[in-house]
């Protein structure tokens, strides 16, 4: 570990696919070089999250996950700059800032992205965190927000003003980010387009309120829960779907008067995806954000003749130095509405914050330390 001194703290620890969380105490690294100590005030529970934990092999030890982190900071390493302690901040992926891609302007797309987010540690292997001496996996995109501290970097920080609502800005870091980045940076539609989105969870109707900010007019959400679709109406949706009963591409053909312009799956369900790709109009793209099966069948004729874009997207394609204080500033104008999406629960509620999620009763739920 990094750091002659240790603080304790209260993490969400996970030990293995079919444990439920657990509140216990670890030991958390001083700031080395290059990392600075926050204190948790709200983190979001993300799909991402939850996909890790049913995956992450056990023999790999226990891991402390979260990644839409924010709080406050505690203190800074050596050679941290532009962070202060007493900042209020917002978290987000890790990139190395050197690679290629780095230096192209697409972070999202950091050769070392795998390495610095989800390996469980550092980039040398190491981990900050501990239980009774022995190493708990952490540095989950590069912070493991689901603990009262973290240790994070200055490339993952966003200093946002002092009393932001933390609670409802929380989601910018990953699930608003992807969602909004989809459309905004990616789709880019405007006034004349239409579109839709399959999956109304956080990401989709992250995507819908940013095209909703876009200025589009006709705007269709497919989901089979009717609470979310009941959501989706009330945030701007012209028509919501639910995919059980109606046949979503005839219904979105109909609507769009041929098929939306643009269009963002969420779900990586195959199934989804490729009904996805056939609601698209002539000419339009479809945004793939959700990982599911990593083979789908789409119907290469109709893509062809109609000169459509299947176009895969990380953390919506945005640097959150630059996109978070944009969503930020369309939250505080009123035109990102995030506080609908968002149900907080104390953080010793982990279990049923997610038991929530997983049945659709919550769409963002929120920790609050």
């Amino acid at each position: 570990m990094t750091g002659e001194t240790t603080l304790q703290i209260t993490a969400a620890l996970s030990r293995g696919p079919d444990s439920r969380f657990r509140i216990e105490t670890l030991d958390l690294a001083a700031p080395g070089e290059g990392e600075v100590l926050i204190r948790t005030l709200a983190s979001g529970i993300c799909h991402t999250d939850l996909a890790v934990k049913a995956k992450w092999p056990i023999g790999y030890g226990p891991i402390v996950l979260g990644h839409e982190g924010a709080g406050v900071v505690v203190e800074v390493g050596a050679g941290v700059c532009g962070i202060r302690p007493g900042d209020t901040v917002l978290l987000s992926y890790r990139r190395c800032g050197r690679c290629r891609r780095c230096r192209a302007g697409r972070p999202a797309y950091c050769e070392q992205f795998a390495l610095l987010n989800t390996s469980g540690g550092r980039a040398d292997g190491s981990t900050p965190l501990s239980l009774d001496g022995s190493p708990v996996r952490g540095c989950f995109f590069g912070q493991s927000s689901f603990a009262s501290h973290c240790l994070t970097t200055v490339d993952n920080i966003v200093v946002v003003e002092p009393g932001a609502d933390l609670t409802v800005l929380a989601p910018l870091g990953c699930g608003v980010q992807t969602g909004a980045g989809s459309v905004l940076n990616v789709l880019k539609p405007d006034e004349t387009s239409s579109f839709a989105v399959f999956g109304a969870g956080t990401v989709g109707l992250a995507g819908l309120l940013a095209a909703r900010a876009s200025g589009v007019r006709t705007i269709v959400a497919v989901d089979p829960v009717a609470g979310r679709r009941a959501l989706a109406a009330k945030l701007g949706a012209t028509m919501t779907i639910d995919p059980g009963v109606d046949d979503p591409v005839e219904a979105i053909k109909d609507h769009t008067a041929g098929g939306a312009t643009h269009a963002l799956d969420t779900t990586g369900v195959p199934t989804v995806l490729s009904r996805a790709m056939k609601a698209v109009g002539s000419g339009g793209t479809l945004v793939a954000v959700g990982l599911g099966r990593p083979e789908v069948s789409v119907d290469i004729i109709d893509i062809i003749s109609g000169g459509k874009t299947l176009r895969g997207s990380i953390e919506g394609d945005a640097d959150p130095h630059e996109f978070l204080p944009r969503l930020v500033a369309l939250h505080a104008e009123g035109r990102l509405p995030l506080e609908e999406l968002v149900t907080t629960y104390p953080f010793t509620d982990i279990n049923r914050a997610v038991a929530d999620s997983v049945a659709g009763v919550t769409v963002k739920p929120v920790l609050v330390f």
